[in-house]
C-alpha cells in the first residue's frame, strides 16, 4: 500500500474547503456567544473510563483506545465533546446557576456513523446546564436554527420527537435490555408486524399504543393524533404539550413530528430534535434534553443542548465569494524597506498581500489576486489587475 493513502472515510481538507470550514466554524462561534456561550476546549485524548462513564458508554464501541506510555493507563480519542463539556461543568466550572458552554473541535470515530461520513467530523456544539425548564429546549433549539441561518443553509425543517413517549408505554412492564433494544429497533424501523410480534404479550392499551407510535409521523396533526390514540399515562401528556410548545415557537422553520424515532434514546431525557435542510442526504444537527449527563461526575444538573459537524456543512452552506488579494514583488531592486513597509501597512488593514517568488511571476494565481502592489514614481501604489 502507498505511504501516501489514508485510512478509509478518513480525508486531507485541501485549500478551497478548508477556508470554508474555517469561515463556518467562526460564524458558528460568534452566533454561539451572541447568545452568551462561553467557549472551553477540553482535551482530545482522555483517560477511557471519564470519556466512557454514564451515558458516554453508547460512545464504547466509537472510541479509539490507546495505551498511555506515561502512566500504562488505557487511555481514549474523544468520539464526543457533551461527556467532556458535562465534566467541566461539574467539577471545574461548578457553578450554582446557569451555565451556557460552546465548544468546536475533532472527534474520531472507529466507523462512519451514517453512509458516506467521516471518521472525524469538526464538531461544534453549545449546551445549557442548570435550568429544567422548557425555556432552555427552546434556545438551544433557536440558537441551532440561527447557527445554520448564519452560514446561510436555506429550507430547514425541525423534526421533533420525546423519549418520554415509549419510556411512559413501557414503564411497569419487565423487559430485560435486549428485549427493549428489540423494541425500539422496531419502532424507529417502523416494522408494524415485528412489533406486534415482540409485544403480543404487552397490554392490550400498550400493545395498541405502540403500533399506533409506527404511523405517527408528519406536520402537527400528528400530535392531535396522538392525543386520541395514545393513553393518559403520566410523563406522556406533557411531552406532547411540550413538543407543541416548541413547534409553536420556532422561528423561520417548519416543524415535523416522528414520535417513533428513537435516535440516541439512551442518551436523551426529553424532548429531542433534528434539523434537516435542503441538498442534505442527512440531519445537520441533532440535540435535546439530556439531564443525566452530568450525574457520574457528581452533579445531576438539567442539561440540553446540541451538535452539529462543521464539514457537512460545506456543500449546503452558502457559497462566500473569496475575497480578493494583492500580488507584490519580492523585492525591490535593493531598496526592499519601502516595499516591505508598503506591505506591512497593508496587512495591517485586514489586506492579503502575496509575495510572488523571484521566477515565479509567469506562474498561476492560486488566490485571487486582483489587484498588484506597483512602483509610482517614489511610492507603493496598489492597482487594479
Amino acid at each position: 500500500m502507498s505511504a501516501w493513502v489514508l485510512p478509509d472515510h478518513i480525508a486531507d481538507v485541501l485549500p478551497a474547503e478548508a477556508r470554508l470550514i474555517e469561515e463556518l466554524r467562526r460564524e458558528l462561534l460568534d452566533t454561539a456567544s451572541g447568545y452568551g456561550y462561553e467557549l472551553v476546549m477540553p482535551p482530545l485524548l482522555e483517560h477511557l473510563e471519564s470519556l466512557l462513564t454514564g451515558t458516554g458508554e453508547a460512545l464504547r464501541l466509537q472510541t479509539f483506545k490507546v495505551v498511555d506510555q506515561l502512566s500504562g493507563r488505557t487511555m481514549g480519542l474523544r468520539a464526543d465533546s457533551t461527556p467532556q463539556v458535562a465534566r467541566i461543568d461539574a467539577h471545574l466550572l461548578n457553578r450554582q446557576g446557569v451555565a451556557r458552554l460552546c465548544y468546536c473541535g475533532p472527534v474520531l470515530h472507529t466507523r462512519p456513523d451514517r453512509p458516506h461520513a467521516t471518521r472525524e467530523p469538526l464538531q461544534f456544539g453549545a449546551e445549557i446546564y442548570g435550568h429544567a425548564g422548557l425555556e432552555a429546549d427552546l434556545e438551544a433549539l433557536l440558537l441551532a436554527l440561527d447557527c445554520l441561518k448564519a452560514v446561510q443553509v436555506r429550507d430547514l425543517t425541525v423534526d421533533m420527537a420525546d423519549t418520554r413517549i415509549v419510556r411512559a408505554l413501557l414503564a411497569g412492564i419487565p423487559l430485560a435490555d435486549d428485549a427493549v433494544a428489540r423494541v425500539h429497533a422496531a419502532l424507529s424501523m417502523k416494522d408494524a408486524s415485528e412489533l406486534a410480534r415482540l409485544a403480543k404479550d404487552f397490554p392490550v392499551p400498550v400493545r395498541e399504543a405502540l403500533l399506533a407510535l409506527v404511523s405517527l409521523y408528519g406536520d402537527e396533526q400528528v400530535l392531535d393524533e396522538a392525543q386520541r390514540h395514545l393513553p393518559d399515562l403520566p410523563g406522556l401528556r406533557e411531552a406532547l404539550a411540550n413538543l407543541r410548545w416548541l413547534a409553536g415557537h420556532l422561528q423561520g422553520a417548519k416543524a415535523s413530528f416522528d414520535l417513533a424515532d428513537l435516535r440516541g434514546y439512551a442518551y436523551y431525557t426529553g424532548a429531542r430534535f433534528a434539523i434537516y435542510a435542503s441538498g442534505a442526504n442527512d440531519s445537520l444537527v441533532r440535540g435535546g434534553r439530556y439531564d443525566e449527563v452530568g450525574a457520574v461526575f457528581g452533579r445531576n444538573r438539567p442539561a440540553v443542548g446540541f451538535s452539529l459537524d462543521v464539514k457537512e456543512l460545506v456543500p449546503v452552506a452558502a457559497r462566500r465569494p473569496l475575497r480578493g488579494a494583492i500580488r507584490a514583488p519580492w523585492s525591490d531592486d535593493g531598496n526592499g524597506g519601502a516595499l516591505r513597509a508598503a506591505i506591512a501597512a497593508l496587512r495591517s488593514r485586514g489586506e492579503t498581500v502575496v509575495c510572488v517568488m523571484p521566477g515565479h511571476e509567469s506562474e498561476a494565481d492560486e488566490f485571487l489576486c486582483d489587484r498588484e502592489l506597483a512602483r509610482a514614481g517614489d511610492q507603493w501604489v496598489v492597482k487594479a489587475i
